[in-house]
């Protein structure tokens, strides 16, 4: 029985490679927004949190080179899925879909679609709880992508001072104050708002602080010590609790900013 869900795991996979053209004939309709461009090097996909967020993505985007693929909710747990139930998920199944690159043997990185794959997720626990699970979705079945370069974490604002400026941490909103009240006690006159999710924000707003090349701020995901980052999603995703366990007890003390 092994054997034939692994023989039926990998006709799916290699059902899964699509050209552009396949794209186009309509096999993602309403989620994939695709970019006109098609040379690889030039077009990048962002995988966003949520219809909401996705819709403003797709507004503030340049269609020319950027795609939206907007994601419900949470995915698959890869770590400890067998590559059938992997490949039953919906959203999984449409990621691999769009990047076209397909997954285990017959994973092809020369048939990326995109160099620059953008996770684009809200800047609170569910939101980093998504990103993880996106992280290890591509570590154990397209491990590939990180190697050359092509996995980028988007970074979202947390704060708008004013009308003016966004803030990306508590250090810079704090500054952007100071500076708005002239170093006075007094800041009644300056509004700071936090921003709960991506979907709170104008298309224009995305665009301008996460979306624009000239304004923008993309993490790189890299693989420094494979061992390391191996190990370090088993112990957080895998099926092992005691490990899960202690790395929580000895680390838990290192929390500064717990988002409830």
């Amino acid at each position: 029985m092994s054997a034939a869900r692994a023989r039926e795991a990998a006709r799916k996979a290699r059902e899964l490679v699509r050209k552009k053209s396949g794209l186009d004939a309509g096999l993602l309709p309403g989620k994939l927004a695709d970019c006109s461009l098609t040379d690889p090097k030039l077009c990048e996909i962002y995988l966003v949190e949520g219809d909401s967020a996705g819709g403003s993505a797709k507004m503030g985007r340049d269609r020319s080179y950027q795609a939206i693929l907007p994601l419900r909710g949470k995915i698959l747990n890869v770590q400890k899925a067998r590559i059938d139930k992997i490949l039953s998920n919906e959203e999984i199944r449409t990621m691999i879909t769009a990047i076209g690159t397909g997954v285990g043997d017959d994973f092809k990185v020369d048939e990326a679609r995109y160099h620059k794959i953008i996770i684009m997720t809200d800047a609170d626990v569910d939101g980093a709880h998504i990103r993880t699970l996106l992280l290890t979705f591509f570590y154990k079945e397209m491990k590939q992508l990180i190697d050359v370069g092509y996995i980028y974490i988007a970074q979202p604002p947390l704060f708008r001072v004013s009308k003016e400026f966004y803030a990306y941490d508590e250090k810079e909103r704090d500054t952007y104050v100071k500076r708005l009240t002239n170093g006075a006690e007094s800041k009644s006159t300056v509004s700071v708002s936090r921003y709960k999710g991506l979907g709170e924000m104008n298309p224009d707003q995305l665009r301008d602080t996460t979306m624009d090349p000239a304004k923008r701020t993309l993490l790189k995901v890299t693989m420094e010590d494979a061992l390391e980052a191996s190990q370090l999603f088993e112990t957080l995703m895998g099926d092992e609790v005691e490990p899960r366990r202690k790395f929580i007890e000895e680390n838990a003390k290192f929390v500064k900013n717990l988002d409830v």
